[in-house]
């Protein structure tokens, strides 16, 4: 076994604290990564507290991993010593099932095995990124391009591929319009996306003030949703929106400013169901799909897009000591964008 020294929740909703535990034995596939910065995603905090599925205690968050190879088994082709590599919020899935033959991991029939609060093939516990190492079958991991700032290069593998992969997978380009609802974690890495892509963007806020942001991060429009008058003027023109909200909001304030066979993508998770009027999709054949994360090699060709249109996350970067505070300011919305915690300082 391998030991590792982290920082976990002990049980539901506890604080983060010093966590000492060991992880398997690397295979022959298998590297280990030594963790220079970890992302502080909110999926976090929902995990801690039990919002979405009972909880693996004591849990060691985090899934938005970067730092450098220092092990590689016999059987690992990829990486070397030295190398730098991500993890991001998977870490095996079954192989086998038509999704996971298709690249489509995230969508494994059987479940794909998450970073953190999961059980590996074995049945034992997975522990995430806020800790000092990870070991990690080769197949799972990321190659990190070194012409990006590291710390900045983590939350690309939740946030960032989270809103790439529907833009991607609905072909947004250089003639689309797109719309961003919300401008957070999620959202500020949609307008980067969408911008550099080539489309023309809109962000939808209810507060005025994140207006010359939204134009710094990308937005080439902003419009108040809770202003019936200035979305009325963008009725029936977008052909893709993605809403990354995840409190309580009005779907059917959206809709109608969708073309004809166009979509709204929700990537933001509220906590109660949303009741949608089904006369605006009926009559435009408009659709509400869901969209996770991305597969392997879609969230490779993701950091390889960001390499070359020097695209990361806008972050802060916390101290391990300040984690508990993190979170706090996390679920006061005082960040911009993400925070990142400075694994490698702890060590």
């Amino acid at each position: 076994m391998i030991s590792s020294k982290g920082f976990a929740a002990k049980t539901v909703k506890s604080h983060i604290e010093p966590f000492n535990f060991e992880r398997r034995d690397p295979l022959p596939s298998d590297m280990v990564i030594t963790i220079e910065f970890c992302g502080i995603c909110h999926s976090d905090l929902h995990q801690v507290n039990d919002d979405w599925f009972p909880g693996i205690f004591p849990m060691v968050p985090g899934h938005e991993i970067v730092g450098r190879v220092s092990q590689v088994g016999s059987a690992v082709k990829k990486f070397k010593v030295g190398d730098l590599a991500g993890v991001g919020c998977m870490v095996d899935s079954c192989r086998q099932c038509a999704p996971c033959k298709a690249g489509l991991e995230q969508y494994c029939d059987v479940g794909m095995i998450l970073t953190y609060n999961a059980r590996d093939q074995q049945g034992n516990p997975t522990y995430g990124g806020y800790a000092n190492n990870i070991v990690v079958d080769e197949a799972f991991a990321l190659r990190v391009p070194a012409n990006l700032d590291l710390a900045a290069v983590a939350p690309l593998l939740c946030a960032g591929i989270t809103t790439y992969s529907p833009l991607h997978h609905w072909k947004v380009g250089k003639h689309s319009k797109v719309g961003i609802v919300g401008l957070g974690g999620l959202g500020h890495m949609g307008l980067k996306f969408a911008h550099a892509l080539g489309a023309h963007v809109v962000l939808f806020s209810t507060s005025a003030r994140k207006k010359d942001d939204a134009l710094r991060l990308g937005a080439n429009e902003v419009v108040l949703s809770n202003d019936a008058n200035a979305m009325q003027k963008h009725a029936a023109s977008f052909d893709l929106i993605l809403d990354t909200v995840s409190a309580d909001h009005d779907l059917n304030a959206l809709t109608p400013l969708l073309k004809l066979d166009a979509t709204l993508v929700l990537v933001g998770a509220p906590d109660r169901p949303a009741a949608v009027s089904a006369f605006p999709l009926i009559m435009k054949r408009r659709s509400i799909a869901g969209s996770g994360i991305g597969g392997i090699q879609e969230t490779q060709e993701m950091l390889d897009f960001c390499a070359q249109h020097n695209i990361v996350s806008d972050i802060e970067i916390v101290p391990t000591t300040k984690i508990n505070e993190a979170y706090k300011r996390l679920l006061a919305n005082d960040v911009k964008y993400r925070f990142v915690i400075d694994i490698a300082r702890a060590q």
